[in-house]
């Protein structure tokens, strides 16, 4: 069995979801436009993926196991509605640009994954760790995304447009555009997550010769 730490830390480079687990491909390749789309999208995916393993976890002995799925989405779903309405009275700028995959985290694999590998089978404290290692994992896969798209694409990165905080770090003359402008349009998100699937295999693959 995994120490408590090890629990935690597994969503970071073992199981880190777009690149380990393939899963939550539709928002990575989506909403990682930018920097800012993709640290939204994946806290607010944390948020609920926390809060769904906590629940799950804790009525996982009383719920029978012929309903489990559907009260698995149930509590799912609430937790994204909670997220949606929140982000819409404090974030409206962010809360738009992520728009309609927002309300669909509720069909995120990812979610509905780990209530029924995990959190149905364990206890609240491994879940809790569980849920917020996975989601801080997928946030930092998604804002790397965000970043490198981006980067590439504008030359600038947005921290948080609602405060309009960002830098400008590749300024251009008037009418000007960058070469790698494609980044950030659907292409550009085929080829970040490709490359990066390839590094981390390359990585994966020298260590284990190394071992």
């Amino acid at each position: 069995m995994r120490t408590p730490l090890q629990e935690f830390t597994k969503g970071f480079w073992e199981q880190i979801p777009p690149f380990r687990l393939v899963l939550g491909i539709c928002p990575t390749l989506a909403v990682t436009k930018s920097l800012e789309g993709g640290w939204g999208m994946g806290l607010a995916t944390t948020f609920v993926l926390v809060c769904s393993n906590i629940f799950v976890s804790a009525l996982r002995k009383v719920v029978p196991p012929k309903v489990r799925i559907a009260t698995f989405i149930v509590i799912i779903a609430t937790f994204v509605v909670i997220t949606e309405l929140v982000m819409k009275a404090y974030t409206p700028m962010l809360s738009d640009s992520l728009g309609v995959f927002i309300p669909l985290i509720v069909v995120n694999c990812i979610i509905l994954g780990r209530a029924e590998a995990f959190a149905s089978k364990n206890g609240v404290g491994r879940s809790l760790l569980d849920g917020l290692g996975i989601g801080l994992g997928y946030t930092l896969a998604l804002s790397a995304i965000g970043c490198i798209r981006e980067l590439c694409g504008t030359g600038g990165l947005t921290l948080f447009s609602q405060a309009n905080l960002g830098v400008s770090l590749i300024p251009l003359a008037d009418g000007q555009e960058f070469l790698f402008k494609f980044m950030v349009d659907p292409p550009g998100a085929f080829v970040t997550l490709g490359g990066m699937l390839m590094l981390m295999n390359i990585i994966s693959a020298r260590s284990a010769k190394a071992a």
